[in-house]
């Protein structure tokens, strides 16, 4: 497991976009809030533009209360990972719990377990009121950086 210096520059790195690449956490405009060995913190300001009407006002799309999820179960997976390695998610699962309404939204994702090949992890979606929106677990599948299943290399096939 790397250490906590090294993740904190490590995870400078990780948010920031690539040089001219897409990056959803600019483009839905999530903010790392918060971030140690094995757990990750994700704010969101949730807008009505991502959001549908309804008869009680208007509620923010579940595709994008998971992909907050999502990346903060990702932020804190990533930090327990080795510089040589990488993950993907192999199962995801979220539980809406309450209506989510825009506004500021706050993701924390912990690290459950960790094995040499599997990365365990929970997160949970609270409001400005600190109230439980949703919940959620998933698997990562950690694979070798460089590799035939890492980025580094899959992006380059033809």
């Amino acid at each position: 497991m790397r250490e906590e210096n090294s993740v904190q520059n490590d995870l400078d790195d990780w948010v920031g976009p690539p040089d001219g690449g897409p990056h959803v956490w600019r483009t839905l405009g999530f903010r790392r809030k918060q971030n140690a060995v094995g757990h990750a913190t994700v704010e969101w300001d949730a807008s009505p533009d991502y959001s549908f009407p309804t008869s009680n006002g208007p509620v923010v799309q579940g595709g994008l209360v998971t992909a907050v999820l999502d990346s903060a179960m990702g932020g804190a997976c990533w930090t327990v990972l080795e510089g040589d390695e990488t993950f993907l998610t192999a199962d995801l699962r979220v539980e809406f719990l309450r209506t989510t309404r825009p506004g500021k939204l706050t993701a924390t994702g912990t690290v459950v377990r960790r094995t040499r090949r599997v990365v365990f992890c929970a997160a949970e979606l609270v409001d400005e009121e600190g109230t439980v929106l949703a919940a959620s677990r998933c698997t990562q599948v950690v694979l070798p950086l460089d590799g035939p299943a890492g980025r580094r290399t899959h992006h380059l096939r033809a």
